[in-house]
């Protein structure tokens, strides 16, 4: 497995992040350190995406930080020079995963049928983002995808909480879990980072209790 999703796979819960202001990149990567989940996935659909992933990456080198929401080639390459050590897209764009693989930037694609792991097999890929998880029919879809494609992990993402994160963790094709109740918008801009590292810890509990 790629170095990279072997780190994923260990922290077991990647926090999915918008931030509307790059200077709460640094606090927000100090808090979820703190609280055992050493990861982001900083979506692009904000101005401030880029800086804040070149600013974690820069001062933080022992967080993982990736870029999610990843649309065009050319949003990919502006993640990939900031820093971004994986990206994320939510449906499987073949434009964009082709580019990526050409480039050797390691991207996990979204699907959610049998025909969109098909084309990811098809370009290289064995592991996927599941979205959107819970409206997707959630584990029992997961399990029901996972059964023909025995070579295939999953990174189940919307709709995940810690009231379900367990029964999508304790599942050996999934790979992590993708969150964001730790990282609401709401605790972001009211510097509420206390409370995201205290979220942190929880979810990395969680963690614990389902892997060891």
């Amino acid at each position: 497995m790629h170095e990279i999703l072997e780190k994923i796979r260990k922290i077991g819960i990647v926090p999915v992040v918008a931030l509307d202001d790059a200077k709460d990149a640094l606090p927000l990567a100090e808090a979820l350190q703190q609280g055992g989940l050493p990861c982001a996935e900083i979506t692009f659909r904000t101005q401030a995406a880029e800086e804040a992933i070149r600013l974690i990456s820069r001062e933080c080198p022992e967080m993982l930080v990736g870029a999610g929401t990843v649309l065009t080639t050319e949003q990919a390459d502006r993640a990939a020079a900031a820093g971004a050590e994986f990206l994320v897209s939510p449906g499987f764009n073949p434009r964009v995963v082709k580019h990526c693989v050409k480039k050797g930037i390691l991207i996990t694609p979204g699907c959610s049928t049998p025909s969109d792991i098909e084309q990811a097999l098809e370009n290289g890929l064995d592991v996927v983002k599941f979205f959107p998880a819970e409206p997707s029919g959630g584990l029992k879809m997961i399990q029901a995808l996972a059964a023909p494609y025995g070579q295939v992990r999953f990174m189940p993402t919307g709709g995940i909480h810690p009231e379900n994160a367990r029964e999508y963790l304790r599942c050996s094709r999934v790979l992590a879990c993708g969150g964001s109740w730790m990282v609401k918008s709401e605790l972001v801009k009211t510097g509420a980072f206390d409370k995201i590292r205290q979220l942190s810890q929880e979810a990395a509990q969680i963690v614990k209790e389902c892997r060891g």
